[in-house]
């Protein structure tokens, strides 16, 4: 039976690796399994995932996507998707429903929220839509779980206004638990011997 998964965390999760060992365990098996992002992640070049970890694989952009007849569609065995959190609400019911018309299952993997600790348009439909959400862990300094995504400036200093999307990687965000985020704590105190 085909679902809708919906994997989110923090930056830091691994969630691009999980995405690439997903796409890679569905290749081995002899699977056609499609690779998309959204057309406004451009970190890594246009048609390339990466992941902190060094793997890759090409993949499409979410507008080349929509363009897909359903025959197209249809090919696929499964279709994972990276960074979703940067797609439209509109752009989850399409995935919604190449699950529930094609049986299809679509694998969404993202942040939940952003560096003002607000739900993402995709991420809000997602938590509304997914017939599986599964939560991608990582820690905080202080060794707790990291649940919020705190964008920095250049003096390591957490950055509490600006524009929802700003693409970035660990030289302007960092992952904290909510306490330490609250506290703009980004880093253990130093201290002299």
């Amino acid at each position: 039976m085909a679902k809708l998964y919906f994997r989110f965390g923090a930056m830091g999760s691994s969630k691009t690796a999980n995405a690439l060992m997903t796409r890679y365990n569905f290749l081995e098996k002899g699977k056609r399994v499609l690779l998309v992002k959204p057309d406004i992640e451009t970190r890594d070049g246009q048609n390339m995932v990466k992941s902190r970890l060094g793997i890759q694989a090409e993949c499409i952009l979410w507008s080349e996507l929509q363009n897909y007849d359903e025959r197209t569609v249809r090919g696929y065995d499964a279709i994972i998707v990276d960074e979703v959190q940067f797609l439209q609400e509109s752009d989850i019911d399409l995935l919604a429903s190449i699950v529930d018309d094609y049986k299809i299952p679509v694998l969404c993997y993202g942040l939940r929220t952003d560096f003002a600790s607000h739900l993402f348009p995709g991420s809000r439909r997602l938590m509304e839509l997914a017939d599986d959400i599964t939560e991608l862990k990582t820690v905080c300094w202080c060794g707790k779980k990291a649940n919020m995504n705190a964008r920095i400036d250049e003096k390591g200093q957490i950055l509490r206004d600006g524009e929802q999307i700003f693409l970035g990687a660990n030289d302007n965000y960092v992952s904290l638990c909510r306490k330490h985020y609250k506290e703009g704590k980004v880093k253990p105190d130093e201290t002299v011997d």
